[in-house]
């Protein structure tokens, strides 16, 4: 047997593998287009105008339906975890998978609502997805250490902690030199390498970057976990 077919794990691996086409194929669009510098656009810069955006917003929403599939599925093992052992508190794990969900929903927004076409929707729906997908990836880091032995292992956890502090740690000059970012045109998205405010965007979108890629390969730490386990839909008729 195929390793991606034992259990869930399939649901992991396809998430982190159509996210990353997803900023890779639109970047590269972009770029053959001349939309966007070779060096340091933002994300939303890649998928800003068509058809990179008609793109970028196909492909994110089929990778918000499998991260939300992932998510729940990683709530719904905890959960049975939690029923046996004790050892992770329930209301961690359901406020976790609603900061899941969110951070999908901002997803959704992000690739919905264009920058250069309503910039103030998008924004929040990227705030959305950051503060929301780095706290849920924080927390599971906590359910993972509370759960060993029985859930994870330890170098499973020091991965998930590994990446939930670079994503935490990269969210913070993502924000605040964005900000410092003085605001152009925004049908041009070529930026001016001269101007004095070039390093804080350099800064903010390196570390967009890091943080949407630590987001995402977070899920790579849930194969050995899925594929322990399957879900079980059952139909009950109330007459």
């Amino acid at each position: 047997m195929w390793w991606f077919t034992q259990g869930l794990c399939f649901l992991p691996v396809f998430l982190v593998v159509w996210s990353s086409c997803t900023f890779i194929v639109s970047y590269i669009i972009a770029l053959l287009r001349r939309d966007v510098d070779v060096l340091f656009p933002y994300i939303s810069d890649t998928a800003a105008t068509p058809p990179e955006s008609c793109i970028f917003g196909l492909m994110t929403f089929v990778s918000a339906c499998a991260g939300i599939a992932t998510i729940y599925a990683r709530f719904k093992y905890v959960e049975k975890l939690t029923e046996e052992t004790r050892v992770v508190s329930p209301r961690l794990n359901r406020v976790t998978l609603v900061l899941g969900m969110l951070s999908c929903l901002g997803m959704c927004v992000v690739a919905t609502f264009q920058e250069t076409i309503v910039t103030v929707v998008h924004d929040m729906g990227a705030l959305l997805f950051f503060v929301s997908g780095v706290l849920y990836i924080l927390l599971q880091s906590v359910i993972s250490y509370s759960s060993f032995p029985y859930g994870t292992s330890i170098s499973v956890w020091r991965a998930r902690l590994a990446v939930a502090v670079i994503a935490s740690v990269a969210f913070f000059p993502t924000v605040i030199c964005a900000f410092l970012v003085k605001q152009t045109d925004q049908r041009d998205l070529h930026r001016d390498t001269g101007s004095k405010d070039y390093p804080f965007h350099v800064a903010s979108a390196v570390c967009e970057w890091i943080v949407a890629f630590s987001f995402v390969c977070f899920f790579l730490t849930y194969i050995d976990d899925f594929k322990m386990f399957t879900l079980r839909v059952r139909t009950e008729l109330v007459s």
